[in-house]
């Protein structure tokens, strides 16, 4: 019983989610990239506001965040870097 229309079928399916496994992670990183990104403005504003932050713990944390994204950046690691830079965002925010 092997039917052509299932030999398609089967063939289209794992053609699917072999697209989907080499995509999806791609689109995580893009999708990522696109919230607070890697951009030199987003660098610079994180950078700023981490800046202007009063001497205390929570300012140094946020300025290792920027430290292990621009080093993410480097390496080509988009979503890493904006993964840190988007704690670091949030650190500066935090009272």
């Amino acid at each position: 019983m092997d039917h052509p229309m299932i030999k398609t079928f089967i063939a289209a399916a794992t053609m699917a989610a072999i697209a989907y496994a080499v995509a999806a992670p791609a689109q995580a990183a893009h999708r990522h990239h696109m919230g607070v990104g890697c951009s030199g403005a987003n660098f610079g504003k994180t950078e700023a506001a981490v800046e202007a932050m009063a001497d205390n713990e929570v300012k140094f944390t946020a300025e290792k965040e920027v430290s292990l994204a621009q080093d993410a950046m480097l390496n080509n690691k988009w979503g890493a870097c904006g993964a840190h830079l988007s704690k670091a965002a949030e650190e500066s925010m935090a009272k």
